[in-house]
């Protein structure tokens, strides 16, 4: 939540401040974004371009001519749209499960609170159901110890 407002606004002019956010947390830019149609503009190209990072979405102009190259650039897109897929998914289930789109408080403040507490909601399922595939992982790998421990007293 970089960013929460009531009033419209494009979304595409916030890719700037998130590669940089990204840049402080991470210590460099990312190489690829994957995002909506509405980021491609002609300024989030030309710094994406001047920072080394691939924005997805196909190239402005004409199609390429090389029947190789187009098909090497529908297969990019490809795996970009499939990234992208995997966030606009878990922002659907934050929607349809966690009641993302049923908020509907009166003041601005509680539906700000209402939205937080819902993404941390969302984050705590995730690493807890890390913790039961670890949890789970743990116990395998026990048993088959135990298991091989018991084969050894059984061969003294």
């Amino acid at each position: 939540m970089d960013r929460l407002s009531w009033d419209a606004y494009n979304e595409g002019i916030d890719l700037k401040t998130q590669a940089n956010i990204y840049l402080r947390r991470y210590g460099y830019y990312p190489k690829i974004i994957c995002a909506d149609q509405i980021y491609r503009t002609r300024a989030n190209l030309t710094f994406c371009k001047q920072h080394g990072i691939r924005l997805s979405g196909p190239k402005l102009g004409r199609p390429k001519k090389n029947p190789y190259l187009a098909a090497e650039e529908r297969k990019i897109t490809l795996q970009d749209q499939r990234r992208r897929n995997a966030v606009e998914g878990k922002i659907g289930q934050g929607k349809r499960r966690f009641g993302l789109g049923l908020i509907c408080t009166k003041l601005a403040e509680t539906s700000e609170s209402l939205i937080a507490i819902n993404f941390l909601v969302m984050n705590l399922e995730k690493l807890l159901r890390l913790l039961f595939v670890w949890l789970y992982f743990i116990r395998s790998v026990l048993q088959r110890v135990l298991a091989f421990s018991d084969a050894l007293r059984c061969l003294i």
